[in-house]
């Protein structure tokens, strides 16, 4: 009989290939993420909310470069329908910015909650053999949460229909990881 190694938190240790996974739906996501921070921008750049989502841009572009650079070093081919998640990124940036400051900070609300408990889960999974990449997705949740932030202190709870949209691009996201994770 196998014994499975657990985590300090009692989560069977991450495999190799849930390991690529991780990377595959990281890297996946955030090339999304920073193209809804640029759908965003096409239309807010001039608003007041315009230097936030540039700084929450910035740090997705940070994040999807360390990821590019995981994928090479692991030898782990991105999700096939990358071009998809970008367009669809900008195209959601774009429209929810088109309905307002206000939206676009309920979209950053809604993505980064499921993405701060998509890394999260993540970073319970790895072993302490992973531990620097443990370290690199617990720091990108760590910001994942602060963008978050800054988008309940730019008054994006305040959008017109909130609950519903939140929900929406929530379902959105939990269905883009699960297609990202094998595609």
């Amino acid at each position: 009989m196998t014994e499975t190694r657990t985590t300090a938190f009692g989560r069977p240790v991450a495999g190799r290939r849930d390991i690529e996974r991780f990377l595959r739906v990281d890297h996946a996501g955030e090339r999304a993420a920073q193209q809804i921070y640029r759908g965003q921008l096409a239309i807010l750049r001039n608003h007041a909310t315009g230097p936030q989502i540039q700084h929450m841009m910035e740090q997705e572009v940070e994040h999807l470069e360390a990821f590019e650079d995981l994928l090479n070093e692991r030898q782990v081919r991105p999700s096939l329908l990358d071009p998809v998640w970008g367009a669809a990124g900008f195209a959601l940036g774009a429209v929810t910015a088109a309905m307002g400051p206000k939206a676009a900070m309920a979209c950053t609300i809604a993505v980064e909650e499921v993405i701060g408990e998509h890394y999260a889960d993540q970073a319970e999974r790895l072993g302490d053999e992973e531990a620097p990449l443990r370290k690199t997705i617990a720091k990108f949740r760590d910001d994942e949460l602060e963008h978050r932030d800054i988008a309940v202190d730019h008054r994006g709870r305040e959008a017109m229909f909130y609950a519903a949209l939140k929900a929406v691009i929530q379902q959105g996201c939990r269905t883009a990881i699960r297609i990202a994770e094998r595609v």
